[in-house]
């Protein structure tokens, strides 16, 4: 089953009503600061948290009901979001508010492509408190949208302060998948040095083009079996240096690194990352661009961004343009064609930055 090929959105947070918008392998999302991008990424981030039965828990966390929806319950009745993967396969689900503080599933449905599912197009459920779709005794229990949903990250490696779990000591065997916040960075690198050289060396090679400085990971373990990240400098391997010792930009990029360069058969099906330039230089910014790229060309990736660097790596069809307009976000798909004329004097950046694209503040 593809990733998410098309999708419908009608009130959540900023985005009122977002219509059978088509999405690519690379889609990279630009627009002004509160225009909605990070709200667009948001939605997977809650959809994973409906598939692994944790909604209640979710909309407590991020204030209830009235912060997810749409200028609250009084001007929006219910969420609701569509999801097709491929052709015929689909997943449909819609939220509404209850008197005690939570949102509910009114409904969700699915549909089936498998010829041998045929009698089962269009089956619903009843809705409740959690989702129905990844109970395996549930009329709408699909192997294969599961395994999708399952394989849809939002990643977020923002977050490198003096105690960052990046940083922190955690266990040398949590190495099923890299973590949405790099928390198992160290034991995950690691594992790929013993089971996966090839990847291991193409992650070190990379970091040391941003960090030229930069020798090795050093992996030792305590005795209770913790792991923490090590590393050393060129010309000083006798040295270990902890995280603590690296710039934010740069602990960043080996993040980004080993999520993009691990092997295709561990990264997921769809990865979305929100502004992951975020303290890198203009030259790491250019790799970067080269590491979404590759990735893409297995993956589905969903990346928002504030960085003309990156964005002028990028090709017309792969930028949505984000504005907020009559307190709704819009989104536009750039057309090559109609940029000819401009792209034959300017670059993406070069017009964003003149305004001819929008997403700019109005």
């Amino acid at each position: 089953m593809a990733g998410v090929t098309k999708l419908t959105i009608k009130g959540f947070k900023s985005i009122r009503e977002l219509r059978d918008f088509e999405l690519r392998d690379l889609n990279v999302l630009i627009g002004a600061n509160g225009a909605g991008k990070s709200n667009f990424i948001g939605l997977f981030r809650m959809l994973a948290e409906i598939f692994a039965g944790r909604l209640q828990l979710y909309v407590q966390q991020q204030g209830g009901p009235d912060a997810l929806m749409h200028f609250s319950r009084k001007a929006t009745d219910a969420i609701h979001v569509e999801l097709a993967f491929g052709e015929l396969d689909s997943y449909m689900f819609e939220l509404v508010p209850t008197n005690d503080n939570r949102l509910v599933i009114l409904r969700e449905q699915v549909g089936f492509s498998d010829q041998s599912r045929l009698p089962k197009l269009g089956w619903s459920s009843g809705g409740g408190p959690e989702s129905a779709l990844s109970n395996t005794n549930s009329p709408i229990h699909n192997v294969d949208l599961t395994s999708v949903l399952e394989g849809t990250r939002v990643y977020h490696f923002h977050d490198t302060g003096e105690k960052a779990k990046v940083k922190q000591p955690h266990a040398l065997n949590d190495t099923l998948r890299l973590k949405a916040d790099g928390a198992n960075l160290a034991a995950y690198l690691h594992m790929l040095k013993i089971e996966h050289s090839d990847s291991y060396r193409q992650i070190v090679d990379t970091v040391r083009l941003v960090a030229p400085f930069f020798d090795d990971f050093v992996f030792r373990s305590d005795s209770a079996s913790k792991i923490q990240l090590e590393w050393t400098e060129r010309g000083d391997p006798d040295t270990p240096f902890t995280a603590h010792a690296l710039s934010d930009g740069t602990l960043r990029f080996i993040c980004l690194s080993t999520l993009l360069l691990q092997p295709w058969d561990r990264m997921p099906a769809t990865i979305l990352i929100d502004e992951p330039e975020l303290g890198l230089h203009p030259y790491a910014i250019n790799l970067l661009a080269d590491l979404l790229k590759r990735a893409s060309e297995q993956k589905q990736l969903i990346v928002s961004t504030q960085s003309v660097e990156l964005l002028n790596r990028m090709e017309p069809e792969d930028v949505i343009v984000v504005d907020r307009k009559d307190n709704a976000s819009t989104f536009h798909r750039l057309d090559a064609t109609q940029l000819h004329d401009w792209l034959d004097d300017y670059s993406l950046g070069d017009l964003w930055k003149q305004n001819v694209l929008g997403g700019r503040p109005a």
